[in-house]
């Protein structure tokens, strides 16, 4: 196995140095020159990018400071990416960060990224045994990733008024709340509802069949989002209000189904009171919150 450090994010790093002191960008050229040679001589590149305890961190005086004003990669990582990839040696990026990142250049040049977050002691394994297809990766983005920091705010269960667009530039995020690939593929077909047609205090279930499509074994998280589509409130285009996770071998088929109750439904209204109003209720199922992972299907609540 070959190694190049490739360039520094900070001087030092550790949470408990109050002073971040940025990489110098005469030597980190210098080693990310040394390994392009490096990765020439690879079969593969496996490249770990991203954060460290100094850029991302909490800020709590004038010489520990931890806020940024942007979200791209610190110092000349951006550089060594386009270096690496004029090899055009394959490339596996390990995104290493405690907050969403603007990575839309890394996504771009990049075939293959794994979310690691700080994984911590046993960092090493994990990776290893989801590189080496030991473990199929199946996690969902608890958050969404914005494009760029001027996309921020950048959240799934937005008001419907809140998202004008960007002239130039696409509103929805880089990556949506819920969003998470695998070694495998996954077929959502037949939603439908237990009852279309329901008192407010009723209840019913929403019905689907999940299918592996792909020759892995493998699980996936399967999510239910629901939108009142006309309320005395301002309500969001969508809110996460169930999931369940199946786990399926090749080819394999399983029915899922899951609970819409009153709670479900409910929001408070302008009287501060929880309640299910009547009307219709856009009920989505999906691999993740973006609209074009979901199925639709509407169910109508009467008094």
């Amino acid at each position: 196995m070959l190694y190049s450090e490739g360039c520094k994010i900070t001087i030092g790093g550790s949470w408990s140095e109050d002073a971040v002191v940025p990489s110098d960008p005469v030597e980190d050229r210098r080693m990310i020159a040394e390994a392009v040679e490096v990765a020439r001589n690879a079969d593969v590149v496996v490249l770990a990018i991203g954060g460290n305890e100094q850029t991302s961190r909490e800020a709590y005086a004038l010489n520990h400071m931890g806020d940024r004003t942007d979200l791209d990669l610190i110092g000349r990582q951006n550089e060594l990416v386009q270096a690496l990839a004029a090899t055009e040696k394959p490339i596996i990026a390990l995104l290493f960060n405690g907050r969403p990142l603007a990575i839309t250049a890394l996504t771009e040049t990049v075939p293959a990224i794994l979310e690691c977050w700080y994984l911590g002691q046993e960092t090493g394994a994990a990776v290893a045994e989801t590189l080496f297809g030991m473990n199929n990766p199946s996690g969902k983005l608890p958050i969404s990733f914005p494009r760029s920091s001027g996309h921020l705010p950048v959240f799934y269960n937005y008001k419907p008024s809140a998202r004008r667009g960007y002239l130039f530039d696409d509103a929805s995020p880089l990556f949506p709340f819920g969003f998470g690939l695998s070694y495998t593929t996954f077929e959502i077909s037949n939603v439908r509802l237990e009852q279309s047609s329901i008192g407010i205090d009723g209840a019913t279930r929403v019905l689907a069949e999940v299918t592996n499509a792909g020759d892995r074994e493998g699980s996936e998280v399967i999510q239910m989002y629901i939108r009142d589509r006309v309320s005395s409130v301002t309500r969001p285009v969508r809110e996460l209000k169930g999931f369940e996770r199946v786990t399926l071998k090749p080819g394999e088929t399983r029915s899922l189904a899951m609970d819409i109750t009153p709670a479900s439904l409910a929001f408070f209204d302008v009287n501060k009171e929880f309640v299910v109003e009547p009307g219709e209720f856009e009920i989505m199922v999906g691999r993740s919150s973006r609209t074009a992972d979901l199925e639709t299907v509407i169910l109508d609540v009467t008094r």
